[in-house]
């Protein structure tokens, strides 16, 4: 019975690859096309905010997006970012519209924090844990909202999410059309994590901000300038 047991799986290995090896080259032929139409009027959209620059640029893409059309809307900032998740609660409650003496608040956007891959300054090895870790909760946070867009920019946080939500498309779980737009402050590479979601194929755009950028990596998209 062992040996029998060994056998067979030794058959299913190469079958299981082989169907795995399939359903990635699918969810890579199909990236770039357009979410499928749901019946709600809006699309699940996770919004990755970073420290800083990130959070500036991403706040003024996500001003210009047609609110009815993305919504509800989840924002995502590392664990250790105080700064982040108030400016976008900012912006969510100047979405208050005033009607008469009543006041009507759009209660279409949730602000979540997620564990980081790796602070300034860690060492690498402690950083396996914390990878681990982010990794996990990222599956987590995925699982739960089943996000139909996600916006990011550039920080390592984009990462692991960006990561799960491919993971899901392959298992064949969930679709997640991921939006990624490199920092205008790149302006002749790309960040660490646009390379990797580059060269992973993991997004299914890619907008860059500088015109040589577009012509040193030709899937991208040069958006112009944004800010």
């Amino acid at each position: 019975m062992g040996f029998d047991a060994f056998a067979a799986a030794c058959c299913a290995i190469p079958v299981l690859v082989s169907v795995l090896a399939v359903r990635v080259a699918y969810v890579l032929c199909r990236s770039g096309l357009p979410p499928s139409r749901s019946r709600v009027p809006g699309l699940r959209c996770l919004i990755v905010l970073g420290s800083g620059g990130h959070t500036a640029e991403m706040m003024n893409i996500v001003t210009e997006l047609q609110k009815e059309r993305f919504t509800p809307r989840y924002y995502v900032a590392a664990l250790t970012d105080n700064m982040s998740l108030p400016k976008a609660q900012v912006y969510e409650k100047s979405l208050i519209h005033m009607e008469g003496d009543r006041e009507t608040i759009i209660e279409n956007a949730e602000f979540m924090q997620i564990y980081r891959s790796r602070e300034v300054g860690q060492s690498y090895i402690t950083s396996i844990a914390t990878t681990l870790c982010a990794i996990l909760h990222a599956m987590w946070l995925i699982i739960r909202i089943r996000p139909q867009v996600i916006f990011c920019n550039g920080p390592g946080t984009c990462i692991p999410l960006c990561a799960s939500a491919f993971l899901l498309k392959v298992l064949g779980l969930g679709w997640s059309s991921i939006f990624y737009i490199e920092s205008i402050a790149r302006v002749k590479k790309l960040s660490l994590s646009g390379l990797l979601l580059y060269k992973l194929r993991m997004a299914d755009q890619f907008f860059v901000q500088w015109p040589q950028l577009q012509q040193k990596y030709p899937r991208a998209q040069y958006a112009g300038r944004l800010m």
